[in-house]
């Protein structure tokens, strides 16, 4: 017998954790009614890892709170359906295999049950744990809540203790000392652990991991992957994965399942799915993965440096005591020479807290540096007073991570377009204006029309290209790009690299392409610089820069990148 078939007749012999039977689930926005889930049928067996993938709005996130019962009940109704859940009755910790089951109807459960089972034999990660994590109480206080809320008989020092055991199973260092730290004194990866703590302490039979890994560096990506692989593996436990990113479905799914407007089009094993996809749409959105994306024959000529900077250094001070001395110095960026020439899409990568973002506002002057230069066309930026650099923004500009938060909600996307113009001296009426907005929402694949709507009136994607819009409306000559495509869907952020290049061409723009996105690098950007503590550690053409790394540090990086090929054998 082949691996491949002993492993499907091992699958098949194990026992059927969660069974959704042709479940509807349908939302009430007062106008009419969503069916967000809609006749779903889905089977995950014990210590089976299933992954579910779809666009936003596929359903996705809706069917796993169904499961868990998460959903306001007045807004939400199941018309039909059942969602059975083989439960582990037993109160005390420690899985024992004597320990006594029993087959329940979520639906059914009086709210009494539902406490039992919600957040000990179901828990559930969050994408974001900086707004799922209470900002006013110690992480190992949130821990030990959890657990003393499903075991009431728990002293408070056994508690502690298991919240810490809990915090070193998620390698968390220095897990005593960090159990009274709050939230905001964490990282991104840092807090995600707190969150699988969370969750796994009660040692739940089923983990629903909502996007948990979407925010995170790739290194720190594949650590956390790593961790819960193990975690699963040692407490025999089923996970509910979410993703949408299909890197990441080939390294940790047994199965897939692909959701589109509420329906399961495609269900299978990983293998099957993500290399025979059988559904069309399934076919799109894998067509849609950077490495899969028409591979782009670079002819690089070598032009003028638009942008140089040269030893950059921006620090920001620490202090301490009651007179609040500075003692030291975080060096964001820390003597940083760079040129961006001209045409050219220059990625920017490193993990959170390299100084990306801080190096891409220090060469817009929306960050003063603490030393160095910093040049546009030959022209010193460094030390201009505002006045002075007024004309220059209209050069450069940003297009930020999360345009929800950058576009304001009060005014319609034609003030938004037009007020930079009018700032900046840009058409003799505002008739002349709004042509010209008009023209530049026809340029990033936008009607006319959406001129006159609000920003929460549009997808996600949608607001991407109003805030590129936005900065294209200057007529720039350089942008810098700050993680515009990381919280995008695989099929829309391909339509955002194509636009990008697109645009380019056009208007022969220079780009400087923040992310840590390397697939997206290696697609998009003709060049690349890698920065590390500050510091530049490595640059040149990307193709040398990707394919052949010379720093230890950008090997790393490249090592890390979860992909379909090599995964998938």
């Amino acid at each position: 017998m082949s691996s491949e078939s002993e492993k499907s007749n091992q699958d098949s012999q194990k026992e059927t954790l969660v069974e959704i039977k042709n479940l509807s689930t349908h939302l009430n926005t007062g106008n009419e009614i969503i069916k967000a889930v809609d006749g779903v049928d889905l089977t995950i067996k014990k210590g089976e890892t299933f992954c579910l993938v779809g666009e936003s709005g596929s359903g996705k996130s809706i069917l796993a709170l169904s499961i868990i019962q998460l959903l306001p009940e007045k807004i939400s109704s199941h018309p039909n359906g059942e969602i059975l859940f083989n439960w582990r009755k037993q109160a005390e910790l420690g899985l024992d295999k004597k320990a006594e089951f029993e087959n329940v109807n979520m639906l059914e459960l009086e709210n009494e049950q539902l406490y039992k089972i919600r957040g000990s034999r179901i828990a559930m990660i969050f994408q974001e744990p900086m707004t799922s994590l209470n900002p006013v109480a110690s992480v190992g206080e949130q821990i030990m809540e959890a657990l003393l809320l499903h075991h009431p008989e728990m002293a408070e020092e056994s508690a502690k203790a298991r919240a810490i055991k809990a915090m070193q199973d998620v390698k968390l260092k220095d897990a005593e000392s960090r159990f009274n730290n709050f939230p905001h004194q964490l990282s991104g990866g840092q807090r995600q652990r707190i969150m699988i703590a969370m969750a796994l302490a009660c040692e739940p039979d089923l983990l629903i991991a909502d996007e948990p890994t979407t925010a995170l560096d790739v290194t720190v990506q594949a650590e956390v992957l790593k961790l819960m692989r193990e975690l699963q593996q040692r407490k025999n436990m089923s996970i509910l994965f979410i993703t949408h990113d299909f890197g990441v479905v080939a390294q940790v799914a047994d199965k897939v399942g692909v959701m589109k407007q509420g329906k399961l089009v495609e269900f299978g094993e990983t293998k099957q799915v993500l290399r025979k996809p059988a559904h069309a749409y399934s076919q799109k959105l894998l067509a849609a993965v950077p490495e899969n994306l028409p591979k782009r024959e670079i002819e690089y000529t070598k032009t003028e440096a638009l942008v140089t900077t040269k030893n950059l250094d921006v620090y920001f001070p620490i202090r301490k005591g009651v007179f609040q001395r500075v003692v030291d110095h975080v060096r964001a960026v820390d003597d940083v020479s760079v040129d961006i020439h001209q045409g050219k899409i220059v990625a920017l990568v490193g993990e959170s807290g390299s100084g990306k973002t801080t190096l891409g506002r220090a060469i817009l002057q929306l960050q003063k540096p603490t030393r160095g230069s910093v040049k546009i066309s030959g022209n010193e930026l460094v030390g201009l007073s505002e006045k002075e650099m007024k004309p220059w923004r209209k050069k450069m500009q940003i297009s930020f991570q999360d345009p929800q938060s950058s576009l304001n909600p009060r005014l319609l996307i034609a003030k938004t377009i037009t007020e930079p113009m009018q700032v900046h001296g840009i058409g003799n009426s505002d008739e002349e204006r709004l042509e010209l907005a008009a023209e530049v929402m026809e340029a990033v694949q936008l009607k006319r029309d959406f001129l006159w709507r609000y920003p929460h009136e549009f997808s996600g994607g949608q607001r991407q290209r109003i805030g590129l819009a936005r900065a294209l409306a200057l007529n720039p000559e350089f942008i810098v790009c700050d993680e515009i495509t990381s919280a995008l869907d695989v099929s829309v952020q391909a339509e955002v690299l194509q636009l990008l290049l697109e645009i380019r061409k056009q208007r022969d723009l220079t780009l400087l392409f923040i992310t840590h996105n390397i697939a997206v690098v290696e697609y998009l950007c003709d060049e690349t610089i890698v920065m590390k503590s500050g510091k530049v550690v490595e640059q040149g053409l990307t193709a040398d820069v990707c394919g052949n790394p010379q720093n230890a540090y950008t090997q790393k990086l490249i090592a890390a990148v979860p992909r379909l090929d090599k995964a998938l054998p």
